[in-house]
């Protein structure tokens, strides 16, 4: 099965209160899902987001995915033209990578904030409300 991905991660202080959210789209469904995730970085929001909409996605069936990010960061990183050198991401760089490889097939995309901004929003709604799904 084929789906689309985007995530969003968000941190207000960079490190700071930080959320993440993710939809997965397929011909049969929609998802979104949102979460706040306590103190982290814009950076490890982002790689949160990512590394929770890839185990849903396989939870699902999921195994072609093409994955939406506007965190230049992340996808150069993940494209490796970018290395890693923060050392609060390397784990969560690592778990993105072991998990990207359980799919059959798969690509990153670097997109624009105004691009992305339905998983923006849902990022940023996490902040009012905690936690949800959809």
């Amino acid at each position: 099965m084929k789906a689309k991905i985007m995530i969003d991660g968000a941190s207000k202080g960079n490190p700071g209160r930080a959320s993440y959210a993710y939809i997965i789209e397929t011909k049969r469904f929609k998802i979104e899902e949102f979460e706040e995730i306590g103190i982290a970085t814009n950076n490890q929001a982002e790689y949160q987001a990512l590394i929770s909409a890839l185990k849903r996605a396989l939870e699902m069936g999921i195994d072609d995915i093409t994955v939406y990010s506007d965190s230049e960061l992340l996808v150069k990183q993940l494209k490796g033209e970018y290395k890693v050198k923060s050392n609060n991401l390397k784990d969560l760089f690592s778990e993105a990578v072991s998990l990207l490889k359980k799919f059959k097939s798969y690509q990153i995309i670097h997109i624009s904030r105004e691009l992305n901004r339905e998983a923006d929003k849902l990022a940023n709604l996490a902040f009012n409300k905690g936690r949800g799904a959809g």
